[in-house]
């Protein structure tokens, strides 16, 4: 079995663990994850927020944008350039501005008055979403390859927020990582906090 078939039978894997975990058990969790988000030192640092907006079951983001605001940092999201494997990044100030893409998620519109890069002046810190994460640090994710791009050139603290009924000790093991594939600095359950040295 290749590589591609490996992630493939995975992918399925996790999102039916998801699944199984239910609305109101996701949502307990996602409450813990925020509140250990919140008190990292990256994201008190932080003046530039790049969460993705949380959908369907993946790990809720809203409270965290909703934070990030009150505590007066510039919060950007992502918008997916069309045929490409590159995201840029809009300041976003409420949740109304948003429009839906053709994925079906919400997304900011592409001004370029609001545009923000994640490399400038000033702490960053993104949020990386997976369908599991492991211990030092590497996530599989959906397929499209926008945060592999993203994180080949982020300057920031990469932080990825995983379930623990998600998280895997090492996806080596498990065949799902090549080459283009980049871990994040911090991973962050409802249980602890990981730091792959």
């Amino acid at each position: 079995m290749g590589i591609d078939e490996v992630k493939r039978a995975q992918r399925k894997r996790f999102r039916n663990i998801r699944k199984e975990l239910g609305a109101e058990e996701r949502s307990r969790i996602d409450a813990l994850i925020t509140e250990r988000l919140i008190a990292l030192p990256e994201y008190q640092d932080a003046q530039l927020v790049l969460p993705y907006l949380s959908f369907g079951a993946e790990v809720d983001t809203r409270a965290l944008i909703r934070h990030a605001w009150a505590a007066g940092k510039i919060v950007a999201l992502p918008w997916c350039v069309p045929g490409t494997r590159e995201m840029r990044w809009y300041r976003v100030e409420s949740f109304d501005s948003l429009v839906r893409s053709s994925f079906g998620v919400e997304e900011p519109v592409p001004r370029d008055e609001d545009e923000q890069d994640p490399n400038a002046d000033g702490p960053a810190i993104a949020l990386v979403p997976g369908l599991t994460f492991d211990e030092r640090g590497y996530r599989m994710g959906y397929g499209g390859g926008f945060y592999d791009t993203l994180l080949s050139t982020f300057d920031g603290a990469a932080v990825g927020l995983c379930r623990e009924a998600q998280f895997e000790e090492d996806l080596t093991a498990l065949g799902v990582i090549d080459a283009h594939d980049r871990s994040c600095d911090v991973v962050v359950t409802e249980a602890r906090v990981i730091r792959p040295s």
